[in-house]
């Protein structure tokens, strides 16, 4: 659960991402796992639902990261999260995501998807900016 005020909005990483509503300063934390707050499913009551709603999970849902039998879900801004070679936060932590440097108002938030999902890989035809790919 995002524990820093966001808001989702169009992403040049892609589709839609989440932004800071207020600056963050450097080492806030931004983001912790909440039992009551964040879902968390079994692989058993996961193979249990229809294909769409597994799905979904599948997109959205990432291994808890000590527990990997279980799939967390997000209810909040966070599941809108980018992923960014060169992230502005850290999610090495299971229980707290911090941000690594200051980010202004309106700054999109980014982690690094293996940080926390061993078995990320880049899907074809999606196109992540980095720093050395920035057209600025």
């Amino acid at each position: 659960m995002m524990i820093v005020p966001t808001y989702v909005a169009p992403s040049e990483i892609e589709g839609v991402g989440i932004f800071a509503t207020s600056a963050i300063k450097v080492g806030t934390a931004i983001w912790e796992l909440s039992d009551d707050l964040d879902l968390l499913l079994t692989r058993e009551q996961l193979a249990r639902l229809p294909e769409l709603q597994r799905s979904f999970i599948e997109r959205y849902g990432y291994p808890h990261m000590s527990e990997p039998h279980l799939t967390v879900l997000e209810f909040d801004n966070g599941r809108f999260m980018n992923h960014s070679p060169c992230p502005n936060t850290d999610f090495t932590r299971p229980e707290v995501g911090y941000a690594t440097r200051d980010i202004a108002a309106g700054e999109e938030l980014t982690c690094d998807y293996r940080e926390f999902d061993p078995s990320f890989t880049m899907q074809p035809g999606r196109s992540f900016l980095t720093a050395e790919s920035d057209p600025e």
